[in-house]
């Protein structure tokens, strides 16, 4: 088995243009690595090498902290929700979106400007408690007692029927007991360490991802029982992260969060043609095709993990202009992509593709079969019209070619990671890739 094809500067002369040049040169660079569609097939056996090191080995412990930590934060006063809670987070997927942010924050810790900074507001959080209190459930006891910042005077004859709640006013952080200058030198903080912030953050993007997981139900069902609890379930989820998100303390991390909450309900709406609105028109090419479905793909996952991946960075002491805010967000980005190529792949390989939505597959059919034109454009209405396009995928080189199309992404999510610093962190987030596009995540 061949290693991964190397690049044509080494690694060294990588960090030492990334430090010099940073943020402009690295955007212009790193643009390149999307293609507006594939152009090529590629060798499997070129883009695998030997397997470096386990990632989730690696963030064991904080997975397992995540993973009890979700259900505590989201206990609700009512059984069905909590039920739904349970029985997504104590059988959880493989957590792709987690391990990004882990891995991420672990590989670039140390790097950041402000580093010292965010390290020492963690440190007087934990000696404070205040760590302890951001991990509380995010519902009490009692509906009525729920969180209530503040109350006018006049409000005090309600009293006897519950408790007011007096608002708590974070303390200010003392400043650093040596004098505080910002990293003039990258390195990594050894040994490595993953900040509470970045746990909390993680387990964020889990719970948007099953919420955004419910909401992709009422795109594929026709349940209406179903798409209600769906419904509710994802709001719920999304309502808990929110409150949750308010308690990072970073006002970019906030935005860029509820950016990702929007692109996913967008992606949704895109993919949706049953929920009562008008159809979207369908596209008359191929070309027109793959615009579709890139965006339907960045929108509805990759913007998460591209997003999820430069928000750890933040929070770990990246300031704008750093190369390591981009690497983190390209690397999410390309490994979204190839994520979700493989996912198209494997739902023909189990003949259970939904027909309401242009894939990857069936856009390669579509350039190898121009018969496909007038079943595309009336959306798969007629009898047999769902046959005709599976076996039209089936009987070309689409398989294949959107495997080989995953595999690119995940090649260029490796490539991207010679900016930075060598680690056994790094290594786990290149074994990550390739597993990625080896089975379904």
């Amino acid at each position: 088995m061949r290693a991964w094809p190397s690049l044509s500067v080494c690694k060294h002369r990588h960090l030492q243009f990334a430090q010099r040049r940073q943020h402009s040169v690295l955007s212009h660079n790193l643009k390149a690595y999307v293609s507006p569609r594939p152009t090529a097939v590629l060798n499997t056996a070129e883009l695998l090498p030997a397997s470096p090191r386990d990632p989730y080995v690696l963030v064991a412990s904080e997975i397992d902290q995540l993973r009890s930590n979700l259900l505590n934060l989201l206990g609700s006063a009512h059984p069905t929700l909590h039920q739904l809670a349970q029985h997504y987070f104590v059988h959880p997927s493989k957590q792709l979106r987690p391990l990004v942010v882990l891995l991420l924050s672990r590989a670039t810790n140390g790097l950041g400007s402000e580093w010292e900074q965010k390290k020492w507001i963690a440190e007087c959080e934990r000696v404070s408690g205040r760590d302890e209190e951001l991990d509380q459930p995010l519902t009490r006891p009692g509906v009525l007692n729920d969180n209530n910042p503040n109350m006018p005077e006049h409000t005090t004859s309600f009293q006897s029927l519950f408790a007011l709640q007096t608002p708590k006013i974070s303390p200010e952080h003392p400043p650093l007991p040596f004098p505080y200058e910002t990293n003039s030198v990258s390195r990594l903080v050894n040994p490595p360490m993953i900040l509470p912030a970045q746990i909390r953050l993680a387990q964020l993007m889990e719970m948007i991802h099953v919420a955004s997981s419910l909401h992709d139900h009422i795109a594929d069902s026709s349940d209406g029982s179903g798409n209600k609890l769906a419904v509710l379930g994802g709001d719920f989820l999304l309502g808990r992260a929110s409150t949750a998100l308010s308690r990072l303390g970073d006002d970019e991390v906030v935005e860029l969060v509820a950016t990702v909450i929007a692109n996913i309900v967008e992606g949704t709406i895109w993919k949706a043609s049953n929920v009562g609105t008008r159809p979207v028109e369908s596209p008359v090419s191929p070309s027109q095709g793959w615009n579709r479905y890139f965006n339907r793909i960045y929108l509805g996952s990759a913007s998460l993990l591209a997003k999820a991946g430069r928000a750890a960075v933040i929070l770990g002491g990246s300031k704008e202009g750093e190369i390591w805010k981009e690497v983190a967000y390209m690397y999410g980005l390309h490994v979204g992509f190839a994520n979700q190529l493989m996912k198209d792949v494997n739902s023909y390989e189990e003949d259970a593709s939904s027909f309401d939505a242009l894939t990857a597959p069936l856009i390669y059919a579509w350039e190898e079969h121009s018969f496909l034109k007038p079943i595309i454009q009336r959306q798969f209405s007629e009898e047999g019209d769902v046959e005709q396009a599976r076996h039209a995928v089936h009987t070309c080189s689409g398989l294949e070619r959107t495997r080989m199309l995953a595999f690119k992404h995940a090649e260029k999510a490796r490539e991207v990671l010679h900016f930075l610093p060598d680690s056994d962190t790094k290594d786990a987030l290149e074994e990550l890739t390739i597993r990625t596009v080896e089975a379904r995540t």
